[in-house]
């Protein structure tokens, strides 16, 4: 049997579970497969499970078995209160089951707090947390072709580089616990102001009576162009907006930057008044029953307040 960290890692030996298996964590958890990775995964739909097991994962009953069977534990579940019930408040939760020495990697984006907490509680149990959210869309997420912010330990992220550029093409070491996820709500604050920007261009340039497909072709070698623009230009003028992240997503990750307040001190408090309007928008979409659609539906609020 495999000893977790430090031993190195190497697809032979080091056994990697994964609990989470929406649009961007199944399209993750499949890439570790075909890189050669033993997976033990969980899920409360097991029907969602189908792909990864067809793939050759193996699937446990609980949190505590997955990570029982394994040397390394990811998440990349929706909300910081399901990391809180899936990682410490279960009685049959992840850090229940990890062996000493055994890695947690949160790749949800949540709380920078929480992040710290965990750290605290798996150091409790000569364990580690890494928090490490990532940036790329679903496309990223099948092509690896996403940033990944890591939070924790130096020495412990250094080690999983083997597993974390399997997923990401950019790897970058943001500092201690809950660094990763400070980054990932700074990454969130942009990609929203962003959006708002490229939803608005997009509905003046129809507006103006504009080709928009001709637009997007003509400001993407300009100035104005933008991952996100590669991303969603084309499926937002299309109207696809299948979900590679939730509209709702958007309200959790800009509230957790807008509602930011560390310590008591009023200079501590961060003022994001474009980031408070993206939060609206995106809280529009949620009233209006569009909260699992995609981030790039965010174009069908600002055509609406436009009566189209």
């Amino acid at each position: 049997m495999s000893t977790p960290y430090p031993t190195p890692i190497t697809p032979g030996k080091t056994r990697v579970g994964w609990i989470g298996i929406g649009v961007m964590g199944g399209a993750m958890a499949s890439r570790l497969l075909s890189a050669g990775y033993s997976l033990t995964i969980y899920a409360r739909d097991t029907s969602k499970a189908e792909p990864l097991l067809s793939q050759g994962a193996h699937l446990a009953d609980s949190p505590a078995s997955v990570a029982h069977s394994s040397d390394v534990v990811f998440t990349m579940l929706g909300h910081p209160s399901d990391v809180r019930q899936i990682v410490l408040s279960r009685d049959d939760s992840i850090l229940s089951g990890l062996k000493p020495n055994g890695v947690l990697v949160d790749h949800t984006s949540s709380h920078p707090e929480l992040a710290k907490e965990i750290f605290a509680a798996a150091r409790e149990k000569n364990c580690w947390a890494v928090d490490a959210p990532v940036s790329g869309g679903d496309l990223g997420a099948r092509t690896g072709n996403m940033a990944i912010f890591a939070g924790g330990e130096s020495g412990v992220v250094t080690w999983l580089l083997p597993l974390l550029q399997i997923l990401g093409n950019r790897v970058t070491y943001m500092g201690g616990p809950g660094s990763g996820h400070s980054c990932k709500i700074a990454n969130q604050v942009v990609v929203g102001g962003t959006m708002v920007g490229l939803s608005e261009g997009l509905v003046f340039a129809g507006r103006a009576g504009l080709d928009k497909r001709l637009w997007l072709e003509a400001v993407r070698g300009g100035a104005a162009a933008s991952r996100m623009m590669e991303l969603f230009g084309q499926r937002m003028i299309d109207g696809d907006f299948k979900p590679g992240g939730f509209a709702e997503y958007m309200v959790k990750d800009l509230g957790m930057g807008v509602d930011f307040v560390e310590g008591s001190k009023d200079d501590e408090v961060v003022v994001l008044p474009g980031a408070a309007l993206c939060k609206q928008l995106f809280s529009g979409m949620v009233a209006n029953g569009d909260g699992k659609l995609g981030t790039q539906a965010l174009v069908s609020v600002i055509e609406r307040i436009n009566g189209s």
